[in-house]
């Protein structure tokens, strides 16, 4: 008799996620990231860069012909365009700045140097591609036509140009700090309107501030020679070079900061699921026996790499053994009906079972 292992949602949580969990969260995230394919990396990418393109355009909007004044102007445009991330988290999409959280793996040896390098590069492209059509297509539609978001478009492109190329890196390097908090927050937010709350402060900051978003950028500098801004292409170059620079080093930075606070004395070792470690570790796994109708539930998570032995009964005297069940689930999604393996797999997802 075929056994079949049910496993259910422990109840939600309000509280955030403590920072080692969001660091664990992160790094598994950035595991499933390098192993996305090739098509479905630079659709993603695609779908990145719009969103951030529309949260520029409606941030050019609310900053033209603003009452509130310099600074409460430039914090609603911030408001404003933190939508693209918020989309972008949501909806799902992948962002090159947001992604270079991946330093989180990278550091600890989940992935190799060239899944970080094939990601960055792939998600770049997309989000350019994403970004540059949203700028043609808004330009073709005629909303500018007509009234000061033209004009504050042609502001916008020719003050980012201007900027030297020192100003636009470091400008850069603050703005992936605050981009890649926004991203750790809202990991930490168990809600829809959680992700957007820790989401809308990082990055109305950053605009409200002055800083630089590369991706962004492809967005607003696009649109704004598009509507005339009187921007060369070497400035062109120059902003977005250095500005993406400063991005990966603003956001390496704090990823490994993270990393080295939260996740690397748990990287010490060999991971368990190699070789004779896992041999180790399946003889002193921890065991869970469930009695008859009842079936085991996810409940907190567990470094990845740990084992769990599981005995469920079919109803008949000898209960049947599961050694080392692999349950294919990230932390906080539905789990699937699986049937019991005939042999010995290791967890490779950051779950533990429980009673219920």
């Amino acid at each position: 008799m075929s056994n079949r292992l049910t496993l259910q949602q422990a109840p939600v949580s309000v509280d955030p996620f403590a920072p080692a969990e969001i660091a664990r969260r992160l790094e598994v995230t950035s595991v499933v990231r390098a192993d996305l394919p090739t098509r479905n990396l630079v659709l993603l990418g695609l779908l990145g860069g719009l969103y951030i393109g529309f949260g520029g355009a409606l941030a050019t909007l609310v900053l033209t012909d603003s009452t509130l004044g310099f600074g409460l102007g430039r914090l609603a445009a911030g408001l404003a365009f933190s939508l693209g991330l918020i989309m972008l988290v949501i909806a799902g999409g992948e962002l090159f700045t947001g992604n270079n959280l991946m330093l989180l793996a990278f550091a600890g040896r989940k992935i190799s140097r060239g899944a970080v390098v094939r990601n960055w590069g792939l998600a770049y492209a997309g989000n350019a591609a994403g970004a540059v059509l949203l700028a043609l297509a808004i330009y073709l539609c005629g909303i500018l036509d007509g009234n000061d978001v033209k004009a504050t478009a042609v502001r916008i492109a020719e003050a980012k140009a201007q900027l030297g190329v020192g100003s636009a890196f470091l400008r850069g390097i603050l703005c992936n700090m605050l981009v890649c908090l926004a991203v750790w927050l809202s990991a930490a937010a168990r809600s829809v309107e959680g992700k957007a709350i820790a989401i809308a402060f990082p990055i109305s900051a950053f605009v409200a501030l002055g800083f630089e978003h590369c991706v962004a950028n492809l967005y607003l500098l696009p649109i704004g020679m598009l509507s005339g801004a009187q921007v060369s292409a070497a400035g062109f170059l120059a902003n977005i070079g250095a500005v993406t620079l400063g991005n990966t080093i603003g956001g390496a930075a704090i990823a490994y900061t993270w990393y080295l606070i939260y996740l690397a004395n748990s990287e010490d070792e060999e991971p368990a699921h190699s070789g004779r470690k896992a041999m180790e570790a399946s003889s002193q796994a921890p065991r869970l026996r469930v009695p008859a109708g009842r079936l085991p539930l996810i409940t907190q998570p567990v470094p990845s790499g740990e084992h769990a032995d599981v005995d469920v009964p079919d109803g008949s005297s000898a209960p049947q053994h599961a050694s080392l069940v692999n349950i294919p689930s990230a932390i906080g999604q539905p789990v699937p009906v699986i049937d019991l393996p005939n042999r010995s797999p290791v967890i490779t997802r950051p779950i533990s079972l429980a009673r219920h």
